[in-house]
């Protein structure tokens, strides 16, 4: 059926898949399974009490909180009503969260715990609190109680009555410069999404996911309605840092991720790998070799030769296995956005046996553009268009993006809408380029293209990522803008750094002692190599401490925030174009 609107999509989800496990949330006796038909009443319950508390269709509904099922009951509840979910992330510090709160001026603040409402209750008089917990505000068991009064059937009736251009959700965008903007997305900019990305990727009701990106994150967003929509099971991870258990004990078959996730995966790897005796370091040689010949067959959907695929069954038993197992063992289907993936990241993934499937969008297009896709993949590129998306480059490199997904506009800043919507195109901001194939490549951001003193234009973004593919290199930042010649600012990952320089101690020390340093400097030369000489770094300088969402260095979709970093630095930049 064609998708009108998210509440076309919440009752025609609920009708799928394994009724008496649909969402999976772990608790203090285990993971508890959370069956279709508590889902249905807790989200008709949340409706009511909204309702019970003067909320009305066009009203917004926040929500500050980590991913739970009860965020996504919320979620649906307001959307079922007419309303609009705000989503903030539960990272922000007070002070963001206050700004957008503010700006978004919703009747509810859903806030997960006590650390959360500390953050609202400033605002307390301006709207009602709900906690998720304990420690301030309404507790939410309480206000369930409040919509009582609302039957299944006058549930569906306000359902019916949302229309495809009433608004869905105001995403406050990461911000990495300035105050973030609040992109208004329609019910139809999200269910055409949602209905484009179920025609080519292999999603299916036995899917088991593992939800961890931040619901806020449109792209986490996106997977989880297209999920429960086509009757998935959705495991919500206890916390970030817990991922890496919650993949042993709920052994899903997908799961969405960002580059970064990939990169701290890709690294610890690596360091596994450098660590390896030598004949085990040969066998995994030799199995990664026929892990990549099998991924260009299975890239393709073809059948690799008899051979090739007797080879590849040995491989998978003596060595590429024990690299799932990490991931539960029966990981299907990994889906990378949110900002562009190295292709020798993803080639390793390939070649370890995963299908690794990246894909390009932004939260003022729902977000899907472009993905890649089984029997259509290829390395280094973000795949071909989504079905019902209109793609153009611009004379300057700019991509242009027209369709049903395209945003109603940034949330009461008419100006800054009609900058990026013009004829009809929404202007991405990012460069770009296709291939013969139709797939797409993503060169850099526009705004992040720098300039030498000497006019030449450097794109950082792929020097960053070459830099990113030690194990040893953390994050990285190119500075070049308006200088004589391009410099690196590097953060070594030091959980892995004794192992390759034989050095140990704490990062402020280990940043400045000589052996650390000559270290990097063959990972520069190495680096440079295949680089046009205008784009190769010259100098480098190493910082004592990883970028953070706290110290306001990275977004809560973990990108970078270049000019933050550029200007706390600034004084250790300049000596680096001293004489």
């Amino acid at each position: 059926m064609e998708l009108r609107t998210l509440c076309d999509l919440y009752f025609e989800g609920a009708k799928k898949g394994l009724g008496d496990e649909r969402f999976l949330r772990k608790g203090p006796e285990g993971w508890k399974p959370i069956g279709i038909a508590e889902i249905q009443e807790q989200v008709r319950l949340f409706a009511g009490a909204l309702l019970s508390v003067g909320v009305a269709p066009g009203d917004r509904v926040a929500i500050l909180s980590y991913n739970r099922p009860v965020w996504a009951m919320v979620d649906y509840a307001a959307l079922t009503i007419g309303a609009a979910s705000v989503p903030i992330y539960s990272t922000l510090p007070s002070d963001q969260v206050q700004y957008i709160l503010r700006d978004a001026e919703p009747k509810v603040v859903f806030v997960e715990n006590a650390e959360q409402f500390e953050k609202t209750k400033s605002l307390a008089s301006q709207t009602h609190i709900v906690n998720l917990e304990s420690g301030g505000g309404e507790l939410w068991n309480a206000f369930l109680e409040r919509g009582r009064g609302l039957t299944a059937e006058e549930h569906r009736k306000r359902a019916d009555q949302v229309t495809p251009d009433d608004l869905a959700t105001v995403i406050y965008t990461s911000g990495t410069t300035g105050n973030p903007k609040g992109v208004m997305l329609t019910h139809r900019n999200l269910a055409s999404n949602v209905q484009g990305t179920c025609s080519i990727l292999p999603f299916t009701e036995t899917d088991l996911a593992l939800s961890f990106l931040p619901l806020s994150h449109v792209f986490e967003r996106m997977c989880d309605y297209t999920l429960f929509y086509l009757g998935a099971t959705i495991a919500y991870a206890e916390h970030i840092d817990k991922v890496a258990d919650n993949l042993i004990e709920v052994r899903p078959t997908f799961m969405a991720a960002v580059p970064r996730f990939y990169e701290k995966v890709y690294a610890k790897m690596q360091a596994a790998v450098a660590a390896l005796p030598p004949k085990r370091k040969k066998m995994f040689d030799w199995a990664y070799g026929v892990g990549g010949l099998e991924a260009a067959f299975r890239m393709r959907g073809q059948t690799p030769p008899l051979g090739l695929r007797w080879r590849y069954w040995w491989a998978q038993k003596l060595v590429l296995r024990k690299f799932h197992a990490r991931v539960g063992g029966r990981m299907r289907v990994l889906i990378s956005g949110g900002a562009p993936l190295s292709k020798e990241i993803a080639q390793f993934f390939w070649a370890l046996g995963f299908s690794v499937y990246e894909g390009y969008g932004l939260t003022e297009t729902s977000p899907v553009l472009t993905v890649n896709y089984p029997g259509n993949a290829k390395l280094g590129s973000v795949g071909r268009k989504l079905p019902g998306v209109d793609l153009e480059i611009a004379s300057d490199g700019e991509i242009l993006a027209r369709g049903p997904n395209i945003m109603k506009g940034y949330y009461k800043l008419p100006k800054e809408s009609a900058e990026v919507l013009q004829n009809g195109w929404f202007h991405t901001g990012d460069i770009g380029e296709f291939d013969a194939e139709g797939f797409l490549k993503i060169t850099d951001r526009k705004k992040d293209l720098m300039k030498t003193s000497g006019g030449k234009y450097i794109a950082p973004q792929p020097i960053e990522n070459k830099l990113k593919m030690h194990p040893a290199v953390a994050s990285a930042i190119v500075v070049a803008d308006k200088r004589k010649f391009p410099s690196v600012l590097i953060v070594p990952d030091f959980s892995v750094l004794k192992s390759f320089v034989g050095v140990d101690g704490p990062p402020e020390v280990l940043v400045q002692d000589p052996k650390v340093r000559a270290f990097f400097r063959k990972i520069l030369e190495q680096t440079n190599e295949g680089l046009a000489h205008f784009e190769q770094l010259k100098k480098f300088e190493l910082l004592p401490a990883e970028f953070t969402i706290g110290s306001g260095e990275l977004t809560p979709t973990m990108k970078v925030k270049r000019r933050i970093v550029e200007k706390r630095y600034s004084e250790l930049i300049d000596t680096l174009y001293q004489e």
